[in-house]
């Protein structure tokens, strides 16, 4: 079933195409550092197809996040990851708090943590926050970055800044406080900043002010210091005994991480020995991995498997009833079957259980009778089929096994009268194309998106993607989808400083959300990852981001 995605593949790198090729590059790059591996090295597989970007806003999606950019660098703002038992919520980071103004909810104030340093030995103050604002949003700035800018910048919409004045929404107090200035009250504010890591401006400068050459040489406040880095085979790095965070100071003597896309190759590769950790392994895998011994991780987290549907002029998604027959013609319990049963079903963006679930009345379930009358309704059947084009990735942060299961969902929804082409590509080039927007020239008339996203934070779950105005380049409003009403239930959202009262405004947004069927949802994820009975100490957190410094190796 899987041939008609898998043929699609020829233009991809020859890393992505099967175990064997991969496994030979790990067994090459581990020959070239020697025989033997100190004690206390840990080696990881993960889904990526490339090392992520190192000079301060990584690429890779949340796996960019995850090995690279949450290892050398800190926000202002820290994810907690300490816990497996319960919900991440937001912790001081390089902010030892944040409030916002009583009188004017436009203004926060961050009082920064002194003492803080950045591995090249400089120190962590308030003009080392403005330079690396300046970094992303001031063309005018030495430091700038149009690249980071398009990684990061959509998510942090609220902080004000106007482009023709070069008036900015960050200014110094004193030493250790800044004030941020938001376009108008937002609640979410400080689940947007914590995404903006902080590079050392002093490094900049040492590396000839060349980002290029930064990223060679990195400098952050982070736990991890990279020390090696050959793109698409390998991430070397070692503690960095010099952080803020005792609690945060690795075990390990030295990490490793090893791009390998392919599933059934990180397998292998596990398997074979030449590497002790891997990302979500193949399913029909894991009992063999049980049988040799292998330790299968997983966790509840803030995810969602869906179809991020375009609802640009001449999209079929614009007619309500396709969309709710392609969400009525997907087997869920298959798909989780597929998946080893390392998934939940979805019934909407987020899980019945969580308090912005709402009360839809649209129900997600399998019910292919249901689907072909809608069909039917809109002028659609069997000799006259809906026709999309989806683009999806090959692996990827949070993809979890893409190929097979958009085969799967391809031959629910043909069953029905959908037919559905898919353009297949690496994870980060259908990032970059999720940002470009359903209009760009790159979506290359697809109908859809398969991005797996986040469900951590009010901002990243919904407005995101539903707010009229955040569409390209303002936002990841891929399918320039526009409600008014859903507008301003979101504005209402963003002005309840008072959790319970916005939990109550979002739990409206999903309601009209899942009954107008914005998405097809398909599953959310547990995060296998599989790893030998030497690693020690890891504790799997309810959250994209994982904290590998309590990890050792027996």
């Amino acid at each position: 079933m899987v041939n008609s995605v898998y043929k699609h593949l020829g233009r991809l790198p020859s890393v992505i195409l099967g175990g064997v090729v991969a496994v030979a590059v790990i067994a090459g790059s581990m020959s070239n550092s020697g025989t033997a591996r100190a004690e206390g090295t840990l080696r990881v597989g993960m889904t990526a197809a490339d090392i992520p970007l190192s000079w301060g806003q990584p690429d890779q999606g949340f796996e960019g996040y995850r090995f690279m950019g949450l290892m050398l660098y800190d926000g202002l703002i820290n994810w907690d990851l300490s816990s497996s038992n319960k919900p991440s919520g937001l912790i001081p980071g390089l902010a030892e708090s944040w409030t916002v103004n009583p009188n004017d909810k436009t203004k926060w104030i961050f009082k920064l943590r002194e003492g803080a340093k950045f591995h090249d030995g400089s120190e962590f103050d308030a003009d080392a926050v403005l330079w690396n604002f300046d970094r992303l949003f001031d063309k005018t700035a030495p430091q700038y970055s149009a690249r980071m800018a398009s990684l990061v910048n959509f998510r942090i919409p609220s902080v004000s800044y106007n482009k023709d004045s070069n008036t900015k929404g960050w200014k110094k107090v004193d030493k250790y406080t800044v004030e941020f200035t938001t376009k108008s009250p937002d609640s979410f504010f400080p689940y947007q900043i914590c995404y903006i890591l902080m590079s050392s401006p002093a490094q900049f400068d040492n590396t000839g002010k060349d980002w290029n050459k930064f990223a060679q040489n990195p400098s952050g406040t982070g736990p991890w210091k990279l020390t090696k880095m050959v793109p698409r085979e390998r991430a070397e790095f070692v503690p960095f005994k010099g952080h803020w965070d005792s609690s945060r100071q690795p075990k390990l003597d030295k990490l490793i991480t090893i791009p390998i896309p392919d599933p059934n190759a990180r397998t292998a590769a596990l398997l074979s020995g030449q590497v002790d950790w891997i990302e979500a392994p193949s399913p029909d895998a894991i009992p063999k991995l049980k049988e040799r011994g292998m330790v299968i991780s997983s966790n509840l987290y803030p995810h969602v498997w869906s179809w991020h549907l375009s609802r640009v002029k001449g999209s079929p998604w614009n007619d309500i009833r396709i969309r709710k027959a392609a969400n009525l013609a997907i087997d869920r319990a298959g798909v989780k079957a597929l998946l080893g049963g390392y998934a939940i079903e979805a019934k909407g963006h987020v899980t019945p259980a969580d308090p912005w679930y709402g009360k839809p009345s649209f129900q997600l379930r399998y019910d292919p009778a249901a689907a072909k009358k809608l069909l039917k309704e809109a002028g659609h059947g069997p000799n006259n089929p809906v026709k999309v084009k989806m683009m999806i990735s090959a692996s990827g942060s949070g993809q979890m096994l893409p190929l097979p299961m958009n085969e799967y969902i391809q031959q629910n929804l043909k069953e029905v009268g959908i037919d559905v082409e898919f353009e297949v590509m690496e994870w980060q080039s259908l990032l970059d194309r999720w940002r470009a927007g359903a209009k760009a020239e790159q979506a290359n008339g697809a109908h859809g998106v398969n991005v797996s996203y986040t469900t951590q934070d009010p901002y990243s779950s919904f407005t995101r993607f539903l707010r009229c105005d955040l569409h390209a380049p303002s936002g990841v409003n891929w399918g320039y989808h526009c409600n008014k009403e859903i507008d301003g239930l979101l504005e209402k959202a963003s002005l309840a400083f008072d959790p319970k009262e916005r939990d109550i405004w979002i739990a409206k947004v999903h309601t009209m959300e899942v009954d107008q069927a914005l998405f097809v949802w398909v599953v959310h994820d547990v995060a296998p990852r599989a790893m030998t009975t030497k690693v020690q100490g890891f504790i799997q957190a309810r959250n994209w981001f994982q904290s590998l410094t309590p990890v050792s190796m027996k």
